[in-house]
Parts: structure tokens; sequence; C-alpha cells
């Protein structure tokens, strides 16, 4: 009879042919920029923006700068989950964090709008 203790841990299973999480965490980091690019654009072409921008008013206070930041700072550490963990479930994970942060850092711009 064995102790829990000297049981070895089970294999990691290797990635299956159709597991495409780091295809997806490399696409999703790539089209970032141009979405954050154009959520920006979007912002400064609201007429609230442009009105605040032009004459200071109708000013309003959107989602706070840091939110972006640690967004950007989360997603960029579950990209690297997401691309370089060993187990399929890791990186599932890390695709999906990596993916509501990058969400949630594109409101900060249009939270401006």
């Amino acid at each position: 009879m064995s102790s829990p203790a000297s049981d070895p841990a089970p294999p990691v299973r290797p990635a299956s042919p159709t597991d495409r999480t780091r295809l997806w965490a490399a696409l999703s980091a790539l089209l970032f920029a141009p979405a954050a690019v154009a959520a920006g654009l979007l912002t400064l072409t609201s007429e609230r923006a442009g009105r605040c921008m032009t004459y200071g008013e109708q000013c309003v206070r959107g989602l706070p700068g840091w939110l972006f930041e640690w967004s950007i700072g989360v997603g960029a550490v579950a990209f690297l989950v997401a691309v370089a963990a060993p187990a399929v479930r890791a990186r599932q994970a890390g695709l999906v964090v990596q993916i509501l942060t990058e969400g949630t850092a594109l409101l900060v711009p249009l939270s401006h709008a």
C-alpha cells in the first residue's frame, strides 16, 4: 500500500493539436493596440469630448487612468501565462484573464466619451 505522499504526480498532458490558446493569446495581444487607438479616436470624435477640448464644457470624469495601466500590466502577465504555461488549463485561464483585462483597458478611454 502506498501513501499519498509517495504517489507520483499525474503527468502534464501535452497540448492537443487543436489547442490554439497560444495563437489566440498572440492575436489578442496584437489586436489590442489598434483597438486602443480606435477607442481613443471614437472618444475624441464624440460631441462631449469635442466640447470639453474646445470650450472646456461638459467635461466628465471617466474611469481613472490607473485602471488602464493596471489592466495593461495584468493583461501582459496573463499573456505570458497563456503563452508559456505547460498545462492547457493554465493557458486557457491566462487567455480568459488576458481578454477580460484588455476589455477593461478599452473601457477606460470610452468612458470619457
